[in-house]
Order: C-alpha cells, then sequence, then structure tokens
C-alpha cells in the first residue's frame, strides 16, 4: 500500500513538473524535432532569457530564429519558408495540453495543427478542435446563376489552403482561408467576391476535459476550441 501510494505521489510530481513552455520545448523529443538537438532548443530560451537574439544554426546547417518565448506560447522561425507556434493551453485545474501549428509558405500558407500532453504523447486533433469546413467560407448562392458561377469558380480551386494562428495573449485560433493566394488574379478575384469571411477565429473552452478522458483513445471528448464567431 506505501508503495503505491508512493508511485502516485510519483506520478503526480511528474505531472506538475515542466509545465512551463520553455522547459517542455527542451524536453520535446528529438522524434519531435529534426531540426533542433536538445542543446538547440535549450540556447534558444537561454538567449532569449538575456535579451540576445535567439538564432541558432540547426541539424541542416540553416538558421532557426526563436521569435517570442513566454510561459504559455512559443514563436519560431523554423526556416525561410515556415514558422512553429505553441501554446500551453489548461484543460483543468491540474492537466495542460501542449497545441502546436506548423506553418509552411510554399508559396502559399498551409498549416498543420497537433496536440500533445505533456509527456508529448501525441493527442487526436478531432478531441479539441472540429477542422473548419471549406464550404464554411463561402456566401450561399440566392440564384441559378450565382450557383453556376461559383461551381464554375471553384473547378480553379483545387487545393484548400488554410494559415492557422495561435494568439500570444489570449487563448485563440485564428483561420486565414489562403486558397485564393495561389490561383491567377483572374480566377482569384472571382473567387474572392464568393467568399462571407476569409478568417474563422475558435475560443478555448477552459474544463471540460479530464485527464483520463484525454489519454484514452476510446472515450467521447467534447471539442474544446469553439468558433467564437462568423
Amino acid at each position: 500500500m506505501k508503495r503505491l501510494l508512493l508511485i502516485c505521489l510519483m506520478f503526480c510530481s511528474l505531472m506538475v513538473q515542466a509545465q512551463d513552455l520553455k522547459s517542455l520545448f527542451v524536453a520535446m523529443p528529438d522524434s519531435l524535432s529534426p531540426l533542433w538537438t536538445e542543446v538547440n532548443r535549450a540556447d534558444f530560451g537561454d538567449f532569449l532569457a538575456s535579451n540576445m537574439k535567439a538564432r541558432v544554426r540547426n541539424r541542416f546547417g540553416n538558421f532557426s530564429e526563436m521569435l517570442k518565448l513566454t510561459d504559455d506560447y512559443l514563436l519560431m522561425q523554423s526556416t525561410s519558408v515556415s514558422t512553429m507556434e505553441m501554446k500551453l493551453l489548461p484543460v483543468n485545474d491540474s492537466v495542460n495540453i501542449i497545441c502546436m501549428v506548423q506553418t509552411y509558405q510554399a508559396p502559399v500558407a498551409d498549416s498543420r495543427i497537433s496536440f500533445y500532453d505533456t509527456a508529448w504523447k501525441e493527442l487526436p486533433v478531432s478531441q479539441f478542435i472540429q477542422l473548419p469546413e471549406e464550404s464554411v467560407f463561402y456566401k450561399t448562392p440566392e440564384t441559378t446563376a450565382q450557383t453556376d458561377s461559383l461551381a464554375d469558380v471553384r473547378k480553379y480551386a483545387d487545393m484548400y489552403l488554410l494559415k492557422a494562428s495561435l494568439s500570444e495573449k489570449g487563448k485563440t485560433l485564428s483561420f486565414v482561408y489562403t486558397t485564393p493566394e495561389y490561383m491567377d488574379k483572374e480566377n482569384s478575384d472571382r473567387l474572392t467576391s464568393c467568399l462571407n469571411m476569409k478568417q474563422l477565429e475558435y475560443e478555448w473552452r477552459d474544463g471540460k476535459v479530464s485527464a483520463e478522458e484525454i489519454t484514452s483513445a476510446c472515450c467521447e471528448v467534447p471539442v474544446v476550441f469553439v468558433l467564437s464567431h462568423q
């Protein structure tokens, strides 16, 4: 019984350790950090803490620069054409998760979103957000002519591209519809005229999921990034 209690106490201690992004980033597994070694990851935060430019040569001989680091937010210029953001988000009073947004400019911005627990176990995205369907960005056609025009121009929009951004100070995740930016000007203008918005903003809803629900793949977990406005 005493041994079981000791194990539980050790587990709880591990849960509350390394709950700031600087520590979590340094502890990030190399498998999730192909560009940077553990020493690199520590150097970024140390340079910023010393009011120095946090520019480090990565594994491939190029430079990466950490632009911002707080207890719960990180922004990295990973390469000349890619960025990475992280946000530490509360699930309840004792459990946080990490939201990571990686954006690639090739040449139009497109993002990949992922979630991890603080031990860097990847969690299903669908547990925390229902990603917007492309159709939500478009006006609803009111006439047959508008329906035909929209169907025609959408034939040229053969890729669904979204740029995602985390808020440094708040708990929001914004999406910008970037598909029109890769099209030629004529079709881009036509497509843009059919949009009712180019940006959606989701807001984090605290305290809705228990630790057990997060770590269990078989549980149905409420979405906790919710659309704040359209």
